[in-house]
């Protein structure tokens, strides 16, 4: 069945696979950039399946005009993604508070704003579904990373409670927490800093990590498209999925630190409770 989408940063990368892997299989969609003359080729290779919107994701009013875009082309909206985001590496003392809010702007408010603009429309439809980009960082603090960690934990909260909401007017919700991908995500698109040599063995490491893993990564933009194709198109799609085996790996290692962690100090942690 033909579906409806909107894509926020499809120009490159993760956002971009997925516009061009939705359009080849015959959706309609709604391709947004900040600059959408990077998304004319594939005007001319769609033609009317797609529309292309300028779209800064902090602007509610540019917000919700994509949104009208969808209504006005496609007279509805069955799948929005919030995929457009980036993040510098950096230690907390070294980054500036602009680069904080600049960071959890994107990628946390963006979000909200994005989903509050396609909320209405859903909920009087009775259908659809949210497909929220969150990382491994999303569930895992990543040292250098501490901005981008910040927004992907809210996108992972505000998500998990948004699920709960939407189940009562029949859309889904899905966190995708993509591992490493051969995108621009390692590249140009990133700041980089090693920082003062106190913090060097983390932050310093993982900015000489992400360089030279650049173009290393496991993961095939392609193929994760193919994996949310299939997951838009799931009945009961699951709230949370890791992208790459890495992504798998990490997570599986940290929720069992976290688990041993809390049986470790059940004791402290139930003395706060009122005698019985």
């Amino acid at each position: 069945m033909t579906s409806r989408w909107l894509i926020t940063g499809s120009s490159r990368g993760l956002g971009r696979a997925l516009a061009e892997a939705v359009l080849e299989a015959g959706h309609r969609l709604i391709a947004t950039a900040r600059d959408p003359s990077q998304l004319r080729d594939l005007e001319s290779r769609y033609g009317a399946a797609v529309r292309t919107v300028a779209l800064d994701v902090t602007d509610p009013e540019r917000a919700a005009a994509a949104i009208r875009a969808a209504m006005d082309a496609f007279d509805g909206l069955d799948v929005l993604v919030n995929n457009a985001g980036y993040g510098n590496v950096g230690s907390v003392e070294d980054t500036p508070l602009d680069d904080f809010r600049r960071q959890i702007e994107t990628n946390l408010f963006g979000t909200i704003i994005m989903t509050k603009a396609a909320i209405p429309l859903m909920r009087a439809q009775r259908r659809g579904h949210i497909i929220q980009f969150s990382s491994v960082g999303g569930r895992i603090g990543a040292p250098g990373r501490a901005a981008y960690s910040a927004a992907k934990w809210g996108v992972e909260g505000f998500s998990e409670a948004l699920a709960l909401e939407m189940a009562l007017v029949g859309v889904h919700v899905t966190i995708i927490e993509p591992g490493g991908f051969r995108t621009d995500f390692a590249g140009s698109s990133t700041s980089l800093s090693q920082g003062r040599p106190e913090y060097d063995r983390v932050v310093g490491a993982t900015a000489r990590m992400q360089h030279a893993y650049d173009g290393r990564q496991p993961g095939d933009p392609a193929r994760a498209a193919q994996a949310l194709l299939a997951v838009a198109a799931m009945d009961a799609p699951p709230l949370r999925l890791a992208l790459g085996s890495d992504a798998v790996a990490a997570i599986e290692r940290v929720e069992h630190s976290r688990l041993e962690e809390l049986a470790r100090w059940r004791t402290i942690s139930a003395s706060t409770d009122y005698p019985s």
